[in-house]
């Protein structure tokens, strides 16, 4: 006799409830990363901090960037945040240093397409794990906590370069 997949039930904002397979969006891999997330804590003397927070849940996600030049050289973050927000701050820690702020805005969009556009995740490189975050498109109230990271990097590299801009 077939047994049931195994599901758990995911808080859904909105009067949006259902059952979310435990191998669709909240897999294995998800689960691994988010308790599993590097670069926790904080840089000593960044050359930016920012802030993302998802009003709908709560999640919040601090960064600290430094750059030499176009490229990131260190990077930290505390997390507080839903899995799917965990899991996405894992795989940013794990690959963005020796990024550059042209590949880190364009994959900014690229996750922001692959969410609310159907877009595809990439397909090569170093981001190539974000594909995980795929089956989240289908759930928008993850949406927010899921793009956290991303657009907290992307306004600390706007930071360092309205600094760079503003000196003589």
């Amino acid at each position: 006799m077939a047994r049931a997949p195994e599901t758990i039930a995911a808080p859904f904002s909105q009067g949006e409830s259902r059952a979310v397979m435990l191998n669709d969006v909240y897999n294995r891999r998800i689960l691994e990363l988010a308790g599993n997330i590097p670069r926790i804590g904080r840089l000593p003397s960044p050359d930016a901090t920012a802030t993302a927070h998802s009003r709908l849940c709560g999640s919040t996600v601090t960064i600290d960037l430094t750059m030499e030049g176009d490229t990131v050289t260190d990077f930290a973050h505390d997390v507080k945040a839903c899995a799917l927000g965990q899991a996405s701050s894992s795989i940013m820690a794990r690959h963005i240093v020796g990024a550059n702020a042209r590949e880190l805005r364009q994959l900014r969009e690229d996750m922001w397409r692959m969410l609310k556009e159907n877009g595809p995740p990439p397909a090569a490189g170093r981001w190539t794990d974000v594909a995980l975050l795929e089956p989240v498109r289908d759930y928008k109230a993850r949406h927010a906590s899921t793009l956290l990271t991303f657009d907290a990097v992307v306004s600390a590299i706007d930071q360092i370069a309205a600094k760079r801009a503003a000196q003589p």
